[in-house]
């Protein structure tokens, strides 16, 4: 028999969803804010040469700098003043968490409650700005290096660049909070989304263009287009899969009243670490492949030291290995998906705390002892659905990005990169999950009024 909370949901519709207000005051301010940072895409930095850095931009687009094109929306190929986006906050939090799961002052911020969390938070706003000032700062010194990209070289630029970047980045991470405290969805993760799905109309468009102008295959496209399908088939299923864990509750008497005894389920994702562990990966592969890039961007002095030739090769060669599709790159990127999929996942679900939380409330899982046994025994069945998860995670990254690198059409990363198309899924998944929660506490406030009134009638 289904339960209330099920036939609810099943009874949602468009009339349901016309009638929820406070949805759609949520649902307009996430847009209006997600417009506003489409519009700082298109805004320049000061003292650029938007054709010389165009022209220098193309030599880099299947690199580095595309993968932070990717994440910004094209800021990055039109030198916005959003063009860090979120990227230094996502590499400030994954540094916070890290420090966390590790004993001192952190971890005992984190076992504080609200106040602790808040405080972490305000942790990882500081970390955000000092990364930020240190990438943009590493960008500015990177483009005056280039021929004829700046136009008034010399610290002034240096000075508001690493300003206007900083503050970018410092004003999506405030967009991001308002969304997510005022909006609909996470909004680091909805900023990021919009980003991507921003650049697949003009992806798919060039590929159209290169079929009819013979540069590319029309199987290589229907071929990208199956994986693209079938990549999104697999994800929904993996995101949508749980392992329902049973859990029993006897009779009890509490006072004077007797509790009947019940079974319900403790449900376990596969992938409960979600989109983070890609996105992690992806950050922290960023800084030092574009600290390379940047480096190695000028030729070898034959004239200079001799350690100096070593330091600029060594440079050159870091930032060729950490192009896409490169073994060094895919080999790190693959390491370290599997090691934010187990790192987060024992950050979210906490087996020895589940454990005695069940133990007070007089659940326990059948066959299985209440406590240190339970515990034990959520911390291997979390173990292998970890693995399951990893390797679905690391399989979905890593496999499109081979393809589409072995076919030489990196200008499909942007919309069929593993990446790319997990947080597009997960991220809409989640969106959605939301919504119908709202609607659903909508229709329970409906209900309860309906009761309200009826009780005034009878009396």
């Amino acid at each position: 028999m289904a339960s209330a909370a099920e036939q609810l949901a099943r009874n949602m519709s468009w009339a349901s969803f016309a009638k929820a207000k406070d949805l759609h005051q949520r649902i307009f301010f996430t847009l209006a804010l997600l417009v506003v940072y489409r519009l700082g895409t298109f805004i320049p930095i000061p003292g650029i040469d938007i054709e010389a850095y165009q022209q220098a931009f193309s030599a880099q687009a299947s690199g580095i700098l595309g993968m932070f094109n990717m994440f910004s929306g094209g800021a990055v190929e039109r030198l916005a003043i959003f063009a860090l986006n979120v990227m230094p906050y996502i590499s400030a939090s994954i540094i916070i968490q890290l420090l966390a799961a590790f004993p001192g002052r952190l971890e005992q911020l984190k076992k504080d409650g609200e106040q602790g969390r808040q405080q972490l938070n305000q942790y990882t706003r500081y970390l955000t700005v000092v990364l930020a000032v240190v990438q943009s700062y590493g960008i500015a010194i990177g483009l005056q290096g280039g021929e004829g990209i700046v136009t008034n070289p010399g610290m002034v630029f240096v000075a508001s660049t690493v300003i206007t970047l900083t503050g970018g980045t410092m004003f999506l991470m405030w967009l991001g909070e308002q969304i997510t405290a005022r909006g609909i969805g996470n909004g680091v993760s909805l900023i990021i989304f919009a980003g991507i799905v921003a650049a697949m109309p003009g992806t798919l468009a060039a590929a159209l263009r290169m079929v009819q102008s013979g540069g590319l295959a029309a199987w290589v496209l229907f071929a990208l287009l199956a994986m693209f399908i079938s990549a999104i088939v697999l994800i929904v299923f993996i995101e949508r899969s749980q392992r329902r864990v049973l859990v029993q509750y006897p009779k009890r008497q509490v006072g004077n009243q007797v509790m009947q005894g019940n079974t319900s389920f403790l449900p376990l994702k596969i992938n409960i670490s979600g989109v983070i562990p890609p996105i992690f990966a992806s950050s922290l592969l960023l800084l030092p492949a574009t600290i390379a890039s940047f480096a190695g961007q000028t030729e070898v002095d034959e004239g200079a030291p001799r350690w100096q030739q070593i330091t600029q090769q060594v440079l050159q060669d870091t930032s060729a290995a950490l192009q896409h599709g490169q073994p060094l790159f895919m080999t790190l990127y693959a390491l370290l998906i599997i090691f934010f999929a187990f790192f987060y996942t024992s950050i979210v679900f906490n087996t020895e705390d589940t454990a005695d939380n069940l133990r007070k409330n007089g659940g326990f899982l059948p066959g299985v002892r209440p406590g240190a046994r339970t515990s034990e025994y959520l911390d291997r069945l979390m173990t292998r659905l970890t693995v399951i998860g990893a390797a679905y995670l690391t399989f979905v990254c890593v496999v499109p990005e081979l393809l589409i690198a072995s076919m030489d059409v990196n200008f499909f990363l942007s919309v069929l990169g593993g990446t790319s198309l997990l947080i597009v899924v997960s991220v809409t998944i989640d969106t959605v999950a939301q919504i119908q929660s709202h609607m659903l506490a909508h229709q329970y406030e409906g209900l309860l009024k309906k009761s309200k009134l009826k009780g005034r009638d009878r009396r």
